[in-house]
């Protein structure tokens, strides 16, 4: 694996860590009570720059890997599709759970990304902002053993 993926690999993963350590306290004070419009539209930007900041490393993979990214008007889902498939050189980046768990978080960058804060509903981001640290645990670890993987084939 070259350097500049592991590298890049790396940075990502500090800047969405940092992410989830910005958000905390807002999380932490909203454990018992619903988030006004304000709150609801800071935490839509978490989960955007969430899903953005893991698709980066996919896109990266991807360049370095794969050739480049999918083609189309599919191709994040489809550069998510992939990250969970081996590749002619790579093994797959991802398990299937993995992918499944990220899927409503690219799902939401599409809502986010074409609407109006004020249009956002909690009951159907809740679950999503709740479940935000423990997917990334979840794909970073195995990102990390992904690019052990790489490392091993070098």
């Amino acid at each position: 694996m070259s350097a500049e993926l592991r590298g890049y690999f790396e940075t990502e993963c500090r800047q969405i860590d940092r992410l989830m350590d910005e958000y905390r306290p807002l999380l932490a004070r909203l454990a018992s009570k619903e988030p006004d419009n304000i709150e609801r539209s800071a935490l839509a930007s978490m989960l955007h720059s969430f899903y953005t900041g893991v698709e980066n490393i996919f896109k990266r993979i991807a360049i370095a890997s794969d050739g480049g990214l999918p083609d189309g008007r599919n191709w994040h889902r489809d550069l998510l599709a992939s990250m969970a498939q081996p590749a002619a050189h790579r093994p797959a980046a991802l398990s299937p759970a993995a992918r499944l768990a990220l899927r409503p978080y690219l799902d939401f960058r599409h809502v986010f990304r074409h609407g109006y804060g004020f249009d956002l509903q909690w009951d159907k981001m809740a679950s999503l902002v709740r479940g935000c640290e423990e997917t990334w645990r979840l794909v970073q670890k195995e990102l990390a053993e992904f690019m052990a993987a790489l490392d091993r084939e070098a």
